[in-house]
């Protein structure tokens, strides 16, 4: 019942702290993509690919408290920290999730900007189209964002980079 949770709650382990909600959602879509076995569904929003049941999941997760969710103001909005908790460590481990590889690449993706996941997220959204099309999405649809063609190019290569990092090993 909770297996679709568990990988979740194994996601922010594997990451030791996600700062953001937009940041988690795209670091499980881009996973997702990289045939990481994420079930949840997603369809483009505001900011990129979005889970209404991933924002289930983890308010649920909070709930049983096996995630901490730690609201922070930041400026104008406020920012939220997620964190699995010794009862979600505990669950875990009777549970155990073995996603051979996901660590490395969520290391890795939570080392990045949430814009720039944004970006990648994005770009994987629409990856079954050309890359000019693509580009051509991304400055319509995140025109707010001002995303360059250095900073999609960048995109490409990151992803390029995580698909070969999940090959390797």
């Amino acid at each position: 019942m909770l297996k679709d949770h568990a990988k979740v709650m194994q996601a922010i382990a594997a990451s030791g702290e996600v700062i953001g909600r937009k940041k988690l959602q795209k670091m499980i879509y881009i996973s997702k993509k990289l045939s990481f076995p994420f079930g949840e569904k997603f369809q483009f929003h505001f900011y990129g690919p979005y889970s209404e049941e991933l924002t289930v999941q983890v308010e649920e997760l909070c709930n049983m408290r096996f995630l901490d969710e730690v609201k922070e103001k930041k400026g104008g909005y406020y920012q939220y920290r997620y964190t699995v908790t010794d009862n979600g460590k505990e669950f875990l481990s009777e549970n155990h999730v073995d996603i051979p590889h996901l660590q490395e690449c969520l290391t890795d993706m939570n080392s990045q900007s949430a814009r720039f996941l944004e970006l990648v997220s994005t770009v994987l959204f629409f990856d079954n189209l050309p890359k000019e099309e693509v580009e051509e999405k991304i400055f319509t649809l995140k025109s707010k964002q001002r995303y360059t063609t250095d900073e999609i190019d960048s995109a490409y290569e990151y992803i390029a980079a995580l698909r070969k990092m999940t090959e390797l090993q």
